[in-house]
């Protein structure tokens, strides 16, 4: 049982105790839900979907449709409504407006090639390489692409033929309708209040994680292995929501300096709540825990402290302060009313003046300096997120740390970011164009194999091939994404067993289970794939009874056309222009050590007296790139991988890299204070500082990308030792050079780090 931080607190602090438990009891819940799904997108998107497949089936019903045009209906509203992923509102009408024609045109040459069984399969190929292909044209023409196939699809499904056509189109053009009218009135989505909610989610997860913090304060030895999971999770799940945020920022605010005011004010409090936590872990630690505890699972835990903890004034007093910097960050400005919290934000924002800590140890002081830090990140956001706000009760140290915010916002310029590099791959070496080629092979295979199980339903094998090279780039995701529909499929197939016994022929109760997985499916896609598949399985289940075509033996055939699908692609991806795991890594890795030398170098730079850059740009661009390798390395760290030792070596290496990540975005965001700080000055020693990290970086670099350079990583004295060597004395506590030594430090033993895994040749160190 942790113990209640305020018992200590003044009368003043009392009623804030109060209103937070009102608050807590109120929206705890709909807070913890925010955080889980931010933004609501996983919500929104089986609402929308939902929704326009049952405004679909009301109206087809009202119009006494017969059951196979209401499933035609109620698909073809669901492909209308989850195909289309652009982010502007008009952008969506445009093409979903487009989408009806591709949608009649392919509905018209399934029904013209029904009994063309050589012509239908030529076609039906030359449609999913056209699908695929269209990728290239960005969300527009993946949109359409996938709305032709998906239709195409939809049709074999209820065996259109000529003669069906009018009843077809006009239930497609009620689909669509419907689609739009749940879209635009009945559940309008814009890219500001997707923003809006996003940024919620970001303050919900922020508190979350200062929650756990508070945990890690008191957690026993025997505890600390969960706590510190719980806040590796937690640290994790904000920087998801940050980059969503940051995904969105464009079109969800009025102008580029909102957006980069915005950028700026997640980020800070993003490093500084990542900060407190390592500060922490030191506290209770009897030596200074490495960061890479917190981004690599099951690392070694520093050694517990030996002396007394948890009962000192220091710590009590600590835990208190934890417990309101929770209820700064939990609390929006809206309902931020009276004197307490003002006084709670004013006593946080006190640590940042060296005369106002505690008396503690060094570690213990550090922790009350983070908490200053992520008081001032968290006034930061709130203004940024919720405006001004009422200054009559500001301490000395709460009107410092205003005016350094705006000076802060007047630096920003509100100039237009740079677009990203084009890709300059041709041919087929773009994506797209291998992927089109993959899919169409892996389908040509899958239309063979399927017609030798089932000459009516050969049309499921080549789906799956379709949809295992969605998402994907690489043939171990391939893999990856092959086995888990083929798992989801088989316990799909036994639900739908079950569903289909109960249900019998009650069509509204099949139709009722059908909107319920739908939703599911929806709501479950970005958290399991194989989930996913139950869910679509288990509807097909009910539509295959809506039909009157169920039978156990059709859904064993859809487990063995699953598997056919899958296995054609994963043929595909091996044989046709393949992309190997190690390639694809190994690309990205690359970006991700190009741009992390360029942020530590631009920050630098900044920091020894260079001129300023947009340096939480370049930031982000490495939070992408490390994203994006993450993910690439999924198959070589998934539990089903033989290869032990080098899952190992994967998950070691991106831990390695998000804590250079981590030092990188503190450098950034401490060498913009530079220009405009009244309490640190730029250091020219740190120029020299930072040509060992930027040239072992570019070492690693050309030995990922095979270039034979002969080049060694240089380790040795510290950092701190080559500055104090130069003769020009100790670093002194509040310039600029003592705040970021430490990241300098440690993103210089973590790029040595990167050398062992890599099998770089380290200068001095003999290789075995």
């Amino acid at each position: 049982m942790l113990r209640r931080p305020w018992i200590m607190a003044g009368s003043g602090e009392c009623g804030t105790v109060r209103e937070r438990t009102r608050l807590t009891g109120r929206g705890g819940a709909w807070d913890r839900f925010v955080a889980s799904d931010p933004g609501l997108l996983r919500l929104m998107a089986g609402l929308r979907t939902v929704g326009a497949i049952a405004l679909t089936l009301g109206v087809l019903a009202a119009l006494h449709t017969d059951v196979t045009h209401m499933v035609a209906g109620a698909m073809a509203a669901m492909v209308a409504t989850f195909a289309i992923r652009e982010k502007d509102v008009r952008g969506q009408a445009v093409t979903l407006a487009l989408g009806l024609p591709v949608a009649l045109a392919a509905v018209s040459l399934a029904a013209l090639l029904h009994n063309q069984v050589v012509g239908g399969d030529l076609f039906f190929i030359a449609l999913i390489f056209g699908a695929v292909y269209s990728r290239r044209f960005g969300d527009r023409g993946t949109a359409l692409g996938l709305i032709g196939f998906q239709i195409y699809f939809v049709s074999l499904f209820v065996s259109a033929t000529v003669p069906t056509l009018p009843k077809l189109y006009a239930t497609l053009a009620i689909a669509f309708a419907c689609s739009a009218v749940v879209r635009f009135a009945v559940v309008p989505e814009t890219p500001e209040r997707v923003l809006g909610r996003l940024r919620d989610a970001f303050r919900a997860r922020l508190a979350q994680l200062v929650g756990t913090q508070t945990e890690l304060l008191d957690a026993d030895p025997d505890q600390l292995e969960k706590v510190i999971d719980d806040l590796r999770r937690g640290t994790a799940r904000l920087h998801e929501t940050a980059l969503m945020i940051q995904g969105r920022l464009e079109e969800g605010t009025r102008d580029s300096a909102t957006a980069s005011l915005v950028q700026r004010r997640v980020a800070d409090a993003e490093i500084a709540a990542e900060r407190l936590g390592v500060l922490l872990l030191n506290a209770r630690s009897a030596e200074r825990a490495d960061t890479l505890t917190l981004h690599l699972p099951h690392a070694p835990l520093p050694e517990p402290s030996k002396r007394p903890y948890g009962d000192d004034d220091a710590t009590r007093t600590l835990r208190r302060d934890l417990g309101a910097l929770q209820l700064l960050v939990a609390r929006p400005a809206p309902v931020d009313r009276g004197t307490a919290l003002s006084h709670v934000r004013n006593r946080l924002l006190g640590y940042r003046d060296e005369d106002n800590l505690p008396r503690g140890s060094a570690a213990v002081q550090d922790v009350f300096r983070g908490i200053g830090e992520a008081a001032r990140a968290v006034l930061g956001l709130r203004l940024a997120l919720d405006g001004p706000q009422d200054e009559s009760d500001d301490s000395p140290a709460t009107t410092r740390s205003r005016e350094e915010i705006d000076a802060e916002d007047l630096a920003i310029t509100g100039s237009e970011k740079e677009e990203d590099d084009e890709d300059d791959r041709s041919g087929l070496q773009r994506p797209t164009t291998r992927a089109a080629f993959q899919v169409a092979v892996g389908s040509a295979l899958a239309i063979v194999g399927g017609e030798f199980l089932s000459s009516q339903r050969w049309y499921w094998a080549v789906l799956t091939c379709w949809v295992v090279f969605l998402n994907t780039a690489s043939t171990g995701e391939i893999l990856v994404k092959g086995y888990r529909r083929l798992v989801g499929t088989v316990f799909g197939v036994v639900a739908g067993v079950l569903l289909a016994g109960i249900v019998g022929n009650h069509t509204w109760t099949a139709f009722v289970l059908v909107l319920v997985f739908i939703f599911a499916m929806f709501f479950t896609a970005p958290l399991s794939y194989a989930l996913m598949s139950f869910f679509v399985t288990a509807m097909l289940g009910m539509l295959y009874t809506l039909l009157n075509t169920y039978s156990l033996d059709v859904l064993v055939l859809r487990i063995e056309e699953t598997a056919l699908g899958a296995a054609c692609g994963i043929i595909a991806a091996v044989v046709v222009l393949p992309v190997h795991t190690d390639r694809r890594t190994d690309e990205l890795l690359s970006t991700v050590l190009v741009r992390l030398g360029d942020v530590v170098s631009a920050a630098v730079e900044q920091l020894s007296g260079g001129p300023a850059v947009d340096l939480l740009d370049k930031a982000r661009d490495l939070d992408t790139a490390l994203d994006d390798l993450r993910a690439s390395t999924k198959p070589l760290t998934h539990p089903i991988t033989p290869l032990r030792v080098r899952r190992q070596t994967a998950r070691y290496l991106v831990a390695l890299l998000e804590t250079c990540a981590y030092h990188a975005r503190s450098l950034a965001a401490t060498a913009e204070l530079v220009p405009y700080s009244k309490t640190i000055a730029a250091d020219p020693r740190l120029g020299r500082a930072g040509l060992r990290i930027a040239h072992n970086i570019d070492v690693i670099d050309a030995h990922v990308r095979d270039e034979k350079t002969g080049g060694e990583v240089e380790a040795g004295a510290s950092i701190a030792s080559m500055l104090e060597a130069d003769g020009t004395g100790a670093l002194r506590s509040g310039t600029v050079t003592f705040r970021v030594l430490r990241h300098l430090q440690r993103l210089d033993e973590g790029v040595v780090g990167l050398a062992r895994p890599l099998d770089v040749p380290v200068a001095g160190r003999r290789r075995r």
